[in-house]
């Protein structure tokens, strides 16, 4: 899918950042100033990144035409890709995982097929992808609920120096304390283990909710269709319903635990309402979100990673065009 001519997608990027003011407030408040240090390194490798493939193509952009005026920014494609980036992050993770990340989400995931309006995967989740295939230990740990920390500390913690660093104070995520036990009943993780909450991840119910928050700002202000989103919950809900055995050591997960745990609502409301590298039909974009959902379970309960977000996306992408002539054959009379 290309953007339309006379397409301005500015308004859109400026309401999705906007919108993810909410997700970043809960992360500042769960997990300290981490993901801030993320966004200062992820946004700049971006911006950089497209400016360098411009400046090879010769293209230029008035400032007339750029997002808030600012001819750096152009559309407002790389900002916003470096930004749904960096939320996904692990908040702490080292400088130049965020850097080669963002690099490559620009470079490979938007660049490499003409820019703005002709990626076919989205840009954000090819880099996240890339970084976990290439580095999945930093991915898997998280900030314990006692070691939030201010600028300094989180620049410390990115950057690798000081005293008190990675190994002494993070743990693992829910997804993935739930995918290694073999021994411990639910309730026997959700009472004895820092990385449960209510009824998800600690600190990731929050966070959760406020991407919800966030998600539905967009509907309600029609930057996105709900039929992704939709979708994407509605799926992965029931397929945890189905697959849930309870709180036995052997237990999948319930399905709250799955909708209040890793990136849900953030890739339900910002990742696959992607309108590039998506379907174009209600219908073909109600499957995408299915499918998503599907993926993700899979994944998360018997895949080799804990989340799976970033691979299902990318393996929807793959079948738009598939998903869009279903959808048209399913609309005939």
């Amino acid at each position: 899918m290309t953007a339309q001519p006379g397409f301005d997608p500015r308004p859109g990027m400026r309401l999705v950042l906007l919108a993810c003011l909410p997700g970043l407030l809960a992360l500042l408040w769960q997990y300290g100033c981490g993901t801030l240090v993320q966004l200062a390194i992820a946004i700049p490798t971006a911006l950089a990144g497209e400016a360098l493939v411009r400046r090879l193509r010769s293209q230029r952009i008035a400032p007339t035409e750029a997002l808030f005026g600012l001819a750096p920014l152009a559309e407002g494609g790389a900002l916003v890709t470096a930004v749904l980036l960096a939320l996904a992050l692990p908040p702490y993770a080292p400088w130049w995982l965020a850097l080669c990340a963002s690099a490559c989400a620009i470079l490979l995931g938007k660049s490499l097929f003409g820019g703005f309006g002709h990626n076919p995967f989205n840009p954000a989740m090819l880099g996240f992808a890339l970084a976990l295939l290439a580095f999945p230990a930093h991915f898997t740990h998280w900030p314990a609920a006692d070691q939030v920390h201010g600028p300094w500390g989180a620049l410390q913690q990115v950057f690798g120096f000081g005293s008190g660093l990675v190994d002494g104070w993070s743990q693992a995520t829910v997804l993935d304390t739930l995918r290694h036990n073999d021994r411990l009943t639910i309730d026997e993780l959700f009472a004895g283990h820092g990385a449960f909450g209510g009824v998800g991840g600690h600190g990731a119910e929050w966070v959760n909710l406020a991407f919800l928050a966030g998600g539905l700002i967009l509907l309600q202000q029609k930057v996105i269709r709900w039929h992704a989103p939709v979708g994407m919950l509605a799926a992965l809900f029931v397929a945890a319903l189905l697959c849930w055995n309870g709180s036995g050591s052997d237990s999948n997960g319930s399905p709250l635990l799955h909708l209040f745990s890793g990136a849900t609502m953030l890739g339900a409301f910002f990742i696959v309402t992607e309108p590039v590298s998506g379907p174009a039909s209600d219908r073909a974009r109600l499957l995408f979100g299915v499918g998503v959902g599907l993926l993700v379970y899979g994944i998360r309960t018997w895949g080799g990673y804990p989340d799976g977000l970033a691979f299902a996306v990318l393996a929807m992408n793959l079948l738009v065009p598939t998903l869009e002539r279903v959808a048209a054959r399913g609309v005939r009379p």
